[in-house]
This record gives C-alpha cells, structure tokens and sequence, in this order.
C-alpha cells in the first residue's frame, strides 16, 4: 500500500503529509481472526488522518479484509468450482450490442508538478508514470509478458514501448504468475496469490506454445478442475525432469511438461490433507497454503524445497523437503538463525549453481503483534542445504540503514521495512553471481555481496529526503525511486540482456544490471499496460471545453485520476494513496469529492490543481464527518435528483446541503444510526428517500449480519426481511424511479449452492432483489413491513456489485466477472433477461451514466471503458 501527504492519507499506499504511509492492496484468504490492530475501531472513522505510519499496513488488511467479506458471506466458505460455474453461465448469455472502449489507456503521470496540493497529493515523490499491480512476470528472449493481479496479461516486444494483451478469452484475468518453458511456451498459472478471496481466484494453468506471436484460448487450459478456484504464487518449470510444479492455496501440484493438456495435476504436497500431521489449530480455509517452491540446480531435479504456511500462523507452517523429486516429502527444522516456530510467508531461490539459498521470511508473531515490521529476515544458507545452518543478512533495521524511506525519521513511526511481507515480497538472485540479490519488501534493496551490505536501490519515494524539493528544478534526488510494494522481479535475455524487470502496485520498471544504475525507467509510460484498478469513476462537463468531459477515478494504491482533455492525453493524480469512491458535479467536472479511504472525503473546485507551496494547500480540502465505523471504500453519492443534497454512509446516515460550499466536517448532519457495530456497505437517495444496505458483525461465520435501512415511510427504519433474502453481503441499492417505496438490492458472494459450514442455507439465491415498503410496521420490532422478490431472472451465480438504471431505461449490472445488461421493461416483468458486454472479464465495481448520455463502468484491473447510451 502506498502512503499519503500532509494529513495522512494513503498515498502511493500513503500520502506524504506528516509522512504517514501506504495505500491499498491485495485480498487475503476468506477473513478468520484478523491481528488486533488491523480493526477499524469505533472512533478511528472517516473525520481524521493517521498520526503513525504503521496504521497504513493496517488499512490494507482492512481493505483485504473487507472485500472478502463481501465475497464470502454469510459463512466465509465457498465452495470450489463456485468461480467456474459462473463463468460458464455468464458465457451462455447473448452478447449485448454495445461496443465498448477503453478510456484509460493513456499515459498516467502521478509526478505532474501542476497537481501538487500539499496535504492530498504525491506528485514529486517519484513513482512517475504507474499503471495497476503487476503480479507476475516473464522475459523470453524477444518480449516482455505483464501478468496483472486483476487485469490479464500484457506482452510488449519493444521493451515497453508498446503493449498488447494476450489473455482477454481466458475465463478470469487474475494471474498468480508466469514461466518460460525450454520450448519457448508460456505457462501461466491464474489466480493473485497475494489474495484469497473469490475475487482473486483462478481457473487453473494455461500454456502458449508462441507467446511472441499468438494470443491464449480457453483451450490453452492444462488439467482439469483441481486447480480451479484456487490461487497460485508461483509456476516453476523444472527442465530435468520435464516437469512443472504450482504452488497453490490448497498446496503443492505437479504436471508433464509434454504430457496430455488434458491430464490432470497431481498434488505432490498437502501437509493437512496428507494427513503429516495434525492441522485442527487453523481452519480449513488456511492449510495446505503453499507460498513457494524452488528445485536445487545440480541435483537433476531431485531436490525440491516449498515453503507451506499460513500468514497468520499454524502448525503445519514451515519448510519442507523432498530428495527424490517430490515423491516423499518431510518438514525441515531449519538450524541456525531461522526460528523454525516463527515461520509464515516465504520467497525461496537457489544461485544458478545451487551453492547457496535465499529465503525472505515473513513472521507469523510480529504480524500478530502488530509490529512495526512483519518481516523476520532475509536468510542465507551458503551450502544451498536446505537445512542450513542459516545465517540471517538483512532485517528491518539493516535495511532501514540502507538508504530507506521507511527509516523511522524519515516516514514516521510503526512502518518499517517489511511491515507488508505477509502481502508482498520477492526475492531475486543474478543468474550470472550467485552473491548478487535483490530483494522486494515495500521498495527493492540490492547487495552485490551475498548480504554483506545493502542498498535501498527502489525507495518508497523521495520525500522525507534532504534532496527533494516540490519545484522539479531544485529536486537533487537520483532515480533511485519507484512505486512501492513490490511482487516480482525478472531477469532480461536475449535483446534484453543485462536488464531487470520489477512489477509493483505502480506497474513495471526496468534497470540495467549494474552497481553503477542509478534510476529505473517506467514500462507503464505509455499507457498501454493498461492494468488500472479501479473502485469508481465519476463524470462531470468540462466548463473550459464544451462539449467535453473530465473523468475521474479512485484506485488501488494510485491515488485518483483525471482525465482532463486540457492535458491532452495524459490523466494526472491530484489525490494520492488509495482512492475509493467519487463524486463529480455532472455540471462542472472541476468541481469533486474524492474519498482517501474510510469516508476521509476530500473536495476540490479548481480540478485539484496546486503548485505544491503553502498557498496551493487549500486547492483540496478536507469535508470527512466524523464516523465511528465506515468501510474501508465506503458509500456517499448526490441525491438523484436533488444535487444539492449529499448522503455518506459510515455506522451513521449523514446528509449535507452545504455540498459545494462546504468547508469541514462539520457541515454533514446525522441523519441517523444503523445501529452499534453496524457499517453501511450501501447507499443511495432519490427525492430525498435514502436506502442504506448494512453489515453488523461484517466478518464472515455465525455473527454474522446485515439489514436495510429507509426513511421512505417518512423516518427511518429497519426493513423486515422475509424468508429466502439472502443473508449476504449487501453491495448495491438502486431506487426504483417510478415508486419511492421500492429499491432494488444487489447482493455480493454466491448462492447456498456453493457456500459451505453452518449456515450455509441461510445464504439464498439470487443476486438481485426487488424490496417494496407496505407502509406497516411491526408492532414488536418497529420494523418496517415490506415485500421481497427475486428479480434476478437469468442472471449468472456471480457476486453483483452495482446496478445503474439510465434515463433511457437501459439496466447495466456491475459484477465479479465483468458486465450484463437488460431494459427496465425487462426488468419489471420480474424475470428478466440478461445479456453480457464486450468487457474482459474482470471486476467491474461502477456503472455510471454521464452527463454526456454515455455510460460508463470502472472495473478493477483493466481501467475505465465507455460506451454510448
């Protein structure tokens, strides 16, 4: 996650402010028991900024956290296969007749010195031009492949100068990480190990046989279902032996490298379900977790290492070793420095001669703890036995020396080196210098010595530094910067020989392997890897351009873009961190809201514009009412037709009618309570009816909760739910626009066809519901009485997201694998009839009609499209 400025915020994960730190990320498995400082707690809402940097690393946990929920509720079980089947389903629909483009392949410059607000912005600390999170990597000896953790794959042949995806048919666009093969294939193995939720699972492996020229089919799959829904960190090609090996969330499979596509997988390690000792200490969810694999150069294959472990901690974690090609297998005690009790998340590489292994270890106890650092080391074995003894070369205060911005003095309190190595980490040894390593945390360290001394060669960014200045040309900072939070590394070959690759929540960048480099050049200028994860999108007319339009958008841990035809192509980020939702007057596209995360709702009427000195500060202003509980991306909109009305949603309703006048938090009034413990996870107002879906307990298992609330009986009240209402996740409420006492209501997660564990029943079907207000009330609970039907008519068995109804009656539906669409009229018969739009398959969280008459849909991993009305 990146950091925020002045008043922290997330920025690249932080914003810069009083150089508070980090922004959003990757989900982790289905929630169990989250480490006690990653709760939002009553009285840490949406009205303040973080004093300490360490609260950012806990707002990614919460940001994980929360879009879990939302997936796998109301139990946090859902079952395998659950990814698939809506696939399929969703893949028989007719094609709808719209034609959709990208707007978002364009150039995005977070360092544009005109975007510069000294409490919101992150322009100057130089991440340059960034695109969404890459995952996973591979170089041939021709091109470059980009595997997004949400956005499919990209393959450039001219090192970044142009791209092109290659996977839009694959049935999901989550990928887990990529190898070359001897041949020349591609193997990719699907599913952002860095997450575990439904979101981010995958639909199995996938091969290229000529991945320079040809792009994948749905018949690339290799194997069958075993690896469906599942996530995978890493795909070794093991060439001795002809063979792959995956590591995946339900553990370690192998499979022929020339056999039968069709041929299963065979799982060659589980340490729970192979019954090597006793897993009742974690739940189902988190065994068999494996991280990483890694066969020792010179043994013909014979020797496999994987890492098998929970995060959080289980007994089953440790390393295990397997001497005769991975038929048998036991758990390794580590000798030396590696405390063989405290291991969680592991990188493991071997030299290219096998002389000595590197293991980047994250620890289970200081996560838990709610240390400044979860990272318990980097570790070397100089025999390359797995065994060691292992000497420990860096830790969080090593490399904090080692030209950090983490240094405590320079980013603040409570987020060291490795506060995020549960979530991200690699390691990468130099194929030609078994003593080179680089190692990923939040920034990329380098030692050309085997651990002896390091160098911070990717900090987080650059202020906090005594060469950094807000005018570019008083900035004595080298290139030494890039985005933060770092997935994976390659090395060059062939025409890019002598370079390496590293991919992060900004994008790819790229050095030459060298003690002399000094920078690192962004593959994400042109715009084309157009990886962008959006939360929102919002649409406002561009006053100095008729006719025109200014977009913006609040990301993942790319702070909010605008898209502004003044800038002639190019989008620039006003707001740092993460950005979540947005409101635009449709009117005056200079004129928005955007949101940090938590409700900590920012407005600007000048498009964000600021110079980056003292006078420039109040170009974006902070408007947050002061929330016990708001949700990480938590809802605020305009009322639908009344704009001079805003509604936000934490534990509390609010109201404002100041809106553009507004100058604090104080400006909102509390309109009222959804109740204690409870956080609005939906929100929507038309005439002045509001409709706020909940959660309360939000986690999923047997406290498990959620309701809906209205004024439209004329005050507020709790709905009565009948028998057969889902009891998920509410993502979506949309007023119906011919009657006031009707919405309708988008659930998340999937159907009791594929939710598992007590409770399971009560998880429904049918992701869209229409609610319709008696006028009654329930004597004993003051509820108010209402009918409820399901309306999902064809609709796929996939989590819905947002429903929009356009003034020209058109109905589009936001979902986990991308967008349907219908007519009101259809809708209204009670059965309606869906279609599915030419959009990848990936998450699409907005559908928004623009003041233009186009609508418009974010989706989380392949930017923003449009198409006409």
């Amino acid at each position: 996650m990146m950091l925020a400025p002045k008043v922290p915020t997330r920025g690249r994960g932080l914003r810069r402010g009083a150089l508070c730190v980090v922004a959003g990320a990757a989900l982790a498995i289905t929630p169990l028991a989250l480490p006690s400082y990653a709760s939002n707690g009553a009285g840490s809402g949406g009205g303040g900024r973080f004093v300490d940097a360490g609260d950012q690393a806990a707002e990614l946990m919460d940001s994980q956290a929360e879009f879990a929920q939302a997936r796998s509720a109301p139990t946090g079980l859902v079952a395998p296969g659950a990814y698939a089947a809506a696939y399929s389903q969703l893949s028989s629909l007719p094609a709808a007749p719209s034609s959709w483009s990208s707007i978002t392949n364009v150039p995005y410059n977070s360092d544009d010195p005109r975007y510069r607000d000294p409490s919101a912005s992150n322009s100057s600390g130089g991440a340059g031009y960034v695109s969404g999170r890459v995952q996973a990597l591979a170089v041939d000896g021709h091109c470059v492949f980009a595997g997004g953790a949400a956005g499919g794959i990209e393959r450039s042949c001219d090192n970044g100068t142009t791209w092109t995806p290659i996977a839009d048919a694959l049935p999901t666009q989550s990928i887990g990480s990529m190898s070359i093969a001897p041949d020349g294939a591609l193997w990719v193995a699907t599913g952002d190990g860095t997450t575990g939720s439904a979101t981010y699972v995958g639909a199995g492996v996938f091969r290229l046989g000529s991945p320079d020229t040809s792009t994948f089919t749905a018949a690339s799959k290799v194997g069958g279902t075993e690896l469906d829904s599942q996530v995978i960190r890493r795909i070794l090609i093991d060439a001795d032996n002809g063979r792959v090996f995956v590591a995946a969330s339900r553990g370690l499979y192998v499979h022929s490298l020339a056999g039968a596509t069709t041929t299963a997988w065979s799982r060659s390690l589980a340490p729970c379900a192979q019954g090597m000792l006793s897993c009742t200490d974690v739940n189902a969810n988190y065994r068999d977790i494996a991280n990483d694999v890694a066969v020792q150069p010179g043994t013909r294959g014979q020797v496999v290492l994987a890492n098998v472990a929970w995060r959080s901690g289980a007994a089953y974690n440790g390393f295990y070793l397997s001497r005769d090609g991975g038929a048998t297998w036991a758990k390794v005690n580590p000798l030396g420095a590696i405390n063989p009790k405290d291991v969680g998340n592991a990188t493991i590489q071997y030299s290219a001669d096998g002389s000595r292994l590197y293991v980047v270890l994250e620890s289970p106890s200081a996560l838990i703890a709610g240390a400044a650092s979860a990272l318990a080391g980097v570790y070397v074995s100089d025999t390359g036995a797995a065994a060691g003894p292992y000497n420990q070369i860096a830790n969080p205060s090593t490399l904090a020396q080692s030209g950090s911005a983490e240094r405590k003095q320079r980013i603040g309190k409570g987020y060291a080196p490795g506060v995020q190595s549960w979530y991200n980490q690699f390691i990468g040894v130099d194929p030609a210098n078994a003593k080179h390593v680089y190692v990923g945390l939040e920034e990329v360290y380098e030692s050309w010595d085997g651990g002896a001394s390091w160098k911070t060669i990717g900090r987080y960014w650059d202020f906090g530094f005594s060469c950094w200045s807000n005018v570019d040309a008083n900035n004595t900072c080298d290139g030494n910067v890039l985005h933060s939070d770092q997935h994976t590394i390659a090395f060059g070959s062939g025409t890019s020989a002598g370079q390496v690759y590293v991919g992060n929540d900004g994008g790819l960048y790229q050095r030459a392997v060298s003690p002399t480099a000094s920078s690192w050049r962004s593959l994400s200028r042109s715009g084309q890897l157009n990886l962008l994860q959006y939360y929102s999108v919002g649409v406002g007319k561009d006053v100095a351009h008729p006719g025109q339009v200014q977009v913006w958008g609040g990301l993942q841990d790319n702070g909010v873009s605008l898209l502004d035809p003044a800038n002639n192509g190019t989008m620039v980020s006003p707001y740092g961190g993460d950005g979540g939702q947005q409101l635009v007057d449709p009117d005056n596209g200079c004129r928005t809201v955007g949101e940090y995360v938590d409700l900590t709702l920012q407005m600007t009427t000048n498009c964000g514009v600021a110079d980056g000195s003292p006078a420039s500060d109040s170009s974006i202003v902070t408007i947050a009412p002061a929330d016990p509980l708001p949700r990480f991306i938590a809802p605020f909109s305009a009322d639908q037709t009344d704009p001079g009305t805003w509604v936000a949603g934490g534990e509390y309703v609010w109201t404002n009618t100041k809106t553009w006048a507004s100058t604090s938090g104080a400006d909102w009034t509390k309109a009222a309570d959804t109740g204690a413990g409870h956080s609005i996870t939906a929100l929507a107002s038309r005439n002045h009816v509001v409709w706020a879906g909940w959660c309360g307990s939000c986690n999923p298992g047997s406290s498990f909760a959620r309701g809906l609330m209205t004024n439209a009986n004329g005050s507020y009240q709790q709905v009565a739910t009948t028998a057969g209402v889902p009891r998920r996740m509410v993502t979506g409420v949309t007023p119906d626009p011919a009657d006031p006492r009707s919405s309708y209501v988008v659930f998340g997660g999937y159907s009791r066809n594929w939710v598992d564990g007590p409770g399971s029943d009560l998880a429904g079907s049918g992701h869209l519901w229409k609610v319709t207000l008696t006028g009654g009330t329930d004597s004993a609970t003051g509820q108010a009485l209402a009918t409820w039907t399901d309306v999902s008519g064809n609709l796929p068995d996939v989590p819905g997201d947002n429903l929009l109804i356009t003034s020209r009656g058109r109905v589009v539906l936001a979902t986990d694998l991308g967008v349907v669409e219908t007519t009101l009229a259809s809708l209204r018969t009670g059965a309606p009839q869906w279609s599915r739009d030419a959009i990848p398959v990936t998450i699409a969280t907005q559908a928004l009609e623009g003041p233009d008459g186009k609508l418009y849909v974010a989706t989380y991993g392949r930017g923003i499209y449009r198409t006409a009305s």
